[in-house]
């Protein structure tokens, strides 16, 4: 890993650190409190507000939902004109590494925008999302299997679909090459 790469991944767990914890306070939320709501430790909070640790992309979702907030809320991704460049930016990788999404925008109505990769013939069990989460995904590459709610629908490239995340589902890649998602997902806090 460059320094380059180490040192954004340094800056992103700060941002997200603080975030967070500004978050927690607007909620009136003491971190235990936090903890148990959401199912991560009370030290794993800890570090990461205090920028010592990047969380996985599930603990970020754990975070999220716990505090309904779009992930992206904790990464502060704004600003007047943004370019997101392909693997560029800010990763978040699954604790098998088997799947990573790059935030790339969120916009003031609560929908965030995400590439994803998952790599060949890996599958990666999403954790549902809190209720009126939309997920849609496009396939710009590759083959791709999504399972929700017990039912399996298999997309090809530039096939896309749309469900409720808050169901139980899954991705599965059947091919011997990596995929590559487009992801957009809105949430309703209403």
């Amino acid at each position: 890993m460059n320094t380059e790469h180490s040192l954004k991944e340094e800056e992103a767990g700060k941002v997200i650190g603080a975030n967070l914890r500004q978050f927690r306070i607007n909620k009136g939320l003491s971190i235990e409190a936090l903890a148990k709501q959401i199912g991560v430790s009370k030290l794993t909070l800890i570090k990461i507000e205090g920028g010592e640790a990047n969380p996985t992309l599930s603990v970020i979702w754990k975070i999220a939902n716990g505090l309904n907030i779009p992930i992206t809320a904790l990464l502060s991704i704004e600003s007047d004109v943004s370019i997101a460049r392909k693997k560029e930016g800010l990763q978040l990788i699954s604790s098998d590494d088997v799947f990573i999404v790059e935030p790339l925008f969120r916009t003031h109505d609560f929908t965030e925008i995400y590439r994803g990769y998952l790599k060949a013939e890996e599958v990666y069990l999403s954790d549902p999302h809190q209720p009126g989460v939309i997920e849609y995904i496009t396939v710009m590459s590759g083959q791709l299997i999504v399972e929700v709610g017990g039912e399996s629908y298999h997309l090809e490239e530039y096939d896309s679909i749309r469900f409720k995340g808050n169901l139980p589902h899954k991705y599965v890649n059947p091919s011997s090459s990596l995929t590559i998602l487009h992801f957009v997902i809105t949430y309703n806090y209403r």
